[in-house]
């Protein structure tokens, strides 16, 4: 009878531990499929563009482009001209610019991708053209009360061979049709200085 018992209060035991074995289980689940939601969610905030990316719209088109450049402080400026087309690509996340023109008497290919990471909280652009083999990538903020867009990081010289020479740069964005790009970078003082200025009017 003893026997019996005990066989019965195990078997008891045994449904007991697998009914909460699998109310655990199950509350397990849930709270899993709960973190995933609140990670999809957290990952659809960050991922999806923001009024960080439209400050950048008046950008969006086909400017023709004047260009100065300086080799140092004091020289008369290299001048030439080009166009820049300007578009949002994946589905307004990154701006993308195609230049076109001349430098130096040669063709002159550009390309160019600009975004805000909200992870991060900072602009990031991309730069690459047919004169280098390197690519430029700076970071930085928008200054609302200048409407300019500041970034600064390093970049490497084909002319000099720096690895890692500072860099620089401002777009102003005046309004839809005009804005203005200054970058800055180290002349053979030590010294920094406007190496180049980019005038951009949009094509009618």
């Amino acid at each position: 009878m003893q026997l019996k018992t005990y066989a019965a209060r195990g078997i008891l035991a045994a449904v007991v531990l697998s009914v909460i074995g699998v109310g655990v289980r199950a509350a397990d689940q849930t709270k899993a499929m709960a973190d995933q939601d609140a990670m999809m969610k957290q990952m659809e905030k960050y991922g999806t563009p923001g009024a960080e990316h439209h400050v950048l719209d008046p950008l969006v088109g086909t400017f023709n482009a004047t260009i100065k450049g300086w080799m140092k402080p004091g020289d008369k400026p290299t001048e030439s001209a080009g166009t820049s087309q300007r578009a949002w690509i994946l589905d307004g996340r990154f701006l993308k610019e195609e230049h076109h023109g001349t430098w130096g008497g040669k063709p002159f290919e550009g390309l160019g991708l600009t975004g805000y990471d909200k992870v991060r909280a900072q602009y990031e652009s991309v730069w690459l053209d047919n004169m280098g083999t390197g690519l430029m990538k700076v970071v930085g903020s928008y200054d609302v009360a200048s409407k300019t867009l500041k970034e600064s990081g390093t970049m490497s010289c084909p002319m000099t061979l720096e690895k890692n020479l500072p860099y620089r740069s401002e777009l102003i964005i005046k309004d839809q049709n005009t804005s203005i790009y200054r970058s800055y970078t180290k002349g053979p003082d030590g010294k920094e200085f406007m190496g180049m200025e980019i005038v951009y009017k949009r094509v009618p």
